[in-house]
């Protein structure tokens, strides 16, 4: 017998039990580094979200734990600013959300189309061809957004069945106007779907309002919470719709009737739900209502602009034109002959900063600056802001680091008088 250890088979033999296996268990005593959360997402998250993490779990159909689901949808239609009677946390990230609507809403042949400015346009394309869609794409550059007028001229000129359109394209920093674009959709008998992954909480949305049928979000951005849950609302047109197609959906798992039984008041067993991730969920939409809808909108908003004013101070340039220029993520194009991963690197070692890289035909050629829910403070666009000029002086860049901390803290007292 070797040196390794040894163990009966059922059928008596010796097993020899293999040490490297447990090798792995090791990385057990390394936890990662607390980062400071910058980027696209997921952003940091209140200490108060994170107590209720560690709350004792509960079985998914305790009487208390429908409580819980009915504080969270009610909250959710606060957020979503909508009357929707399906209004909930679907388990999974925000690209849950946008494979449980476009499911929901194509049938096969059905023509969809979709606008296209950056990355998560390109993934409702990818999902509207595996779902047997006849995708009507229309594009436009990404970093730009489109005119509602035009998107209107289209759809009514096309007449497809579903329309889809990202509301923040996180990918580039563009808020695309949404709120007129439901009356062509109304014309032509479509349902609109909408991406608000990125908004939902740090800008207006008013679902009513603006005739969004289905709208998804994802909950680790400006809602402030960790990655894993998905909220999101289909009115009453979507889910007839839904009632009336000639097959199910394709997914069993994103089948909104489905769901629907479950967060609905049948509380009919559908999945296990990630308790405690509903826990942080609800904890961090109270955090959202205590502080105020309107002034959560307007913490993003300053803290935006002021981190735009000190970007432009120090030299350098964005990618968005200001019309269309999302306050909660910021593109920042990256000055000609500096290495933009080293200074990302640089902000990760020495400053425990995290910001995001370019996607997709932007890859090398931005920095994606996330502002949103808990990481949306005056101290990180200032610390950012340091810290960026020190990492691109270290690349040979003349930041103006000065200018940009005055012209950050310009903005912040013009607000602290109104």
């Amino acid at each position: 017998m070797d040196e390794r250890e040894q163990g009966e088979t059922k059928g008596g033999a010796a097993k020899t039990v293999d040490d490297r296996l447990s090798k792995p268990l090791e990385l057990l005593n390394s936890m990662p580094p607390n980062r400071i959360l910058l980027g696209a997402g997921p952003s940091d998250v209140d200490p108060r979200v994170l107590r209720v993490l560690s709350h004792p779990p509960v079985g998914h159909l305790d009487p208390s734990f429908l409580c819980v689901m009915d504080e969270v949808r009610e909250m959710l239609r606060v957020v979503f600013q909508t009357r929707n009677k399906l209004t909930f946390p679907l388990s999974g990230t925000g690209s849950a959300g946008m494979e449980a609507c476009l499911a929901n809403a194509i049938e096969h042949g059905d023509k969809v189309m979709v606008f296209v400015n950056g990355y998560f346009g390109e993934r409702m394309c990818e999902m509207v061809n595996r779902l047997g869609g006849e995708l009507v794409r229309v594009d436009c550059e990404w970093g730009s957004g489109f005119d509602q007028d035009e998107m209107c001229r289209l759809i009514r000129r096309h007449s497809p069945k579903v329309v889809a359109a990202v509301h923040a394209e996180t990918s580039t920093g563009v808020l695309q106007p949404l709120d007129k674009v439901y009356e062509a959709v109304r014309d032509v008998d479509a349902l609109l779907v909408v991406d608000c992954v990125t908004s939902l909480g740090g800008v207006p949305v008013f679902t009513d309002d603006w005739g969004w049928d289905m709208a998804y979000s994802g909950t680790q951005k400006c809602i402030g919470c960790p990655p894993g849950l998905a909220p999101i609302t289909f009115n009453d047109r979507a889910i007839n719709r839904v009632k009336m197609r000639k097959r199910k959906p394709t997914s069993w798992y994103y089948d909104a009737v489905l769901i629907s039984t479950y967060w609905g008041e049948d509380r009919a067993y559908h999945h296990t739900a990630p308790i405690n991730m509903v826990y942080a969920l609800r904890e961090a939409l109270r955090l959202l209502l205590e502080e105020g809808l309107q002034k959560r909108w307007q913490r993003h908003a300053q803290n935006g602009e002021a981190l735009v004013a000190g970007i432009e101070a120090m030299g350098l340039k964005l990618l968005v034109q200001k019309e269309f220029r999302m306050p909660c993520l910021t593109a920042v194009c990256v000055p000609e002959g500096v290495n933009e991963a080293k200074v990302r690197n640089c902000l990760l070692s020495e400053f425990n900063i995290e910001i995001g890289a370019g996607l997709g035909a932007l890859k090398g050629r931005i920095w994606r600056i996330g502002l949103m829910g808990y990481s949306s403070q005056r101290r990180n666009v200032l610390l950012l802001l340091s810290a960026l000029g020190a990492a691109l002086r270290m690349e040979g860049f003349n930041a103006d680091v000065s200018s940009a901390i005055s012209a950050a803290s310009e903005v912040f007292a013009k607000y602290d008088k109104l």
